[in-house]
């Protein structure tokens, strides 16, 4: 009702805040309008993407709201949400009518004017479109509710059921004779440690590796999937398969 209540003020006030725009045409006044409007435009986009870019870096270097990369689509609409309202409006009509002289403000009513054509330009323009725009971009649905411990349980389960899809389709005879992945398999099915000290026999241990790098493949492959994906936890992960392996090849 107040958002109403300002537009219908500034559209009473509107006939004469024309008439005062002096020497400046309406067409050229309009020109200003849209000029503007199309720079806000570019700026907030811009910036939403050098906002994403700051993001992505600092989390390198500081723990950060939220690390996730957005991808490209999110920073655009982030961008295209920026309509101008009732502030900028609030804005425009605390400028003084007079200044401490007496003169009047040097083109008070053409600022005025500009104000409401960036005001209408945006809502129609960018909310009339938005609706499409999100329809159209298929945005990622970032689940908050979701937290980093359920996600690395997640991962970490579905890297277990990768491992134990890999060994069962292409080492099922070797299963049968080596007690090492034996007690693979029960590690991966979580039923029981592994025994670290184990004496490995070669092929056992290329076996061991192999399943190692066919985890690392897929953690990579899902990071590049799915763009809502926690790249800490993926890293996490890697490193940890980095140090499995390490251990493997020393012991």
């Amino acid at each position: 009702m107040l958002n109403g209540l300002v537009f219908t003020l500034i559209g009473l006030d509107l006939p004469e805040i024309i008439s005062g725009l002096g020497r400046v045409t309406l067409f050229s006044a309009i020109g200003y309008g849209v000029l503007i409007t199309a720079s806000l435009l570019l700026i907030r986009i811009l910036a939403s993407y050098g906002a994403v870019a700051v993001t992505l870096i600092a989390r390198n270097f500081i723990t950060v709201a939220d690390s996730r990369n957005p991808g490209l689509k999110v920073p655009f609409i982030l961008g295209w949400t920026g309509m101008r309202g009732v502030v900028s409006l609030a804005a425009a009509l605390s400028i003084p009518v007079h200044l401490a002289d007496g003169t009047a403000f040097p083109q008070r009513n053409l600022i005025l004017f500009i104000t409401f054509i960036v005001i209408l330009l945006t809502l129609l323009l960018q909310g009339l479109t938005l609706p499409y725009l999100i329809k159209k971009m298929d945005l990622p649905d970032f689940d908050q509710s979701v937290s980093d411990e359920e996600i690395d349980s997640q991962i970490r389960k579905q890297l277990a059921d990768h491992a134990l899809h890999h060994l069962n389709t292409s080492y099922s005879e070797q299963l049968k004779n080596e007690p090492f992945l034996r007690r693979l398999v029960r590690k991966l099915e979580d039923q029981e440690q592994a025994n670290d000290e184990m004496a490995l026999v070669d092929e056992a241990r290329t076996i061991y590796l192999d399943i190692i790098d066919k985890q690392r493949q897929w953690l990579i492959h899902k990071n590049n999937e799915d763009e809502a994906m926690n790249e800490e936890i993926i890293r996490k992960h890697l490193k940890i398969l980095d140090l499995e392996e390490e251990r493997l090849i020393f012991l």
